[in-house]
């Protein structure tokens, strides 16, 4: 198994990783796209991920903001569905053009995959062992700009099941709470 070098968050220093389908002939694969009770298609693994294996990168075309607007509008859609990946402020990588199956990797609050991004590519990494068939998800942790809008809820629904869901795939901002109230200090004497 070949491994690479990664960086996690820009704070953990570099440590490898296996690279999934390091050494595997061409035609076999860890993963599969298949029907999903979580949303539409998924992906499978065929075999056993170990915690920490790198799974594949998240490929596709890359565009601009103003290109991935023109694209797709959100909210004339019925359901938010895109393959758009946010790489940085400018670039984001659109899946449904020149894309991988890791495009079909769905959304879940309780993920047992990351998504890493170094040197300009989008990875997808275990963060649990994956038993075989079992169904990898990734937290989308989507954001929208501006004020929140309440037919967000319907249009970024999570339909993930796991018991800790939030109810939408969209990170939910925290508010700032006020802060409390200091009794004045009387002097004494």
């Amino acid at each position: 198994m070949r491994y690479l070098r990664t960086r996690r968050d820009g704070s953990t220093p570099l440590t490898l990783l296996p690279m999934a389908n390091a050494g595997r002939s061409r035609g076999s694969k860890l993963i599969e796209v298949r029907a999903s009770s979580i949303h539409g298609r998924g992906v499978f693994a065929l075999a056993d991920i170990a915690k920490g294996t790198r799974i594949s990168e998240y490929r596709g075309e890359r565009i601009t903001r103003d290109e991935a607007d023109r694209r797709y509008d959100d909210d004339a859609m019925e359901h938010a569905h895109t393959f758009h990946f946010t790489l940085d402020d400018n670039t984001l990588v659109d899946g449904s053009r020149k894309g991988n199956d890791v495009r079909f990797v769905n959304h879940s609050c309780a993920p047992n995959c990351i998504s890493v991004i170094e040197d300009e590519r989008i990875f997808i990494d275990a963060i649990t062992n994956i038993p075989t068939g079992g169904e990898l998800t990734y937290d989308y942790r989507l954001i929208r700009p501006g004020r929140y809008n309440k037919a967000w809820d319907a249009l970024y629904a999570c339909l993930c099941g796991a018991s800790t869901c939030r109810g939408t795939m969209l990170l939910r901002r925290r508010r700032k709470r006020a802060a409390k109230p200091t009794k004045p200090v009387v002097p004494v004497g």
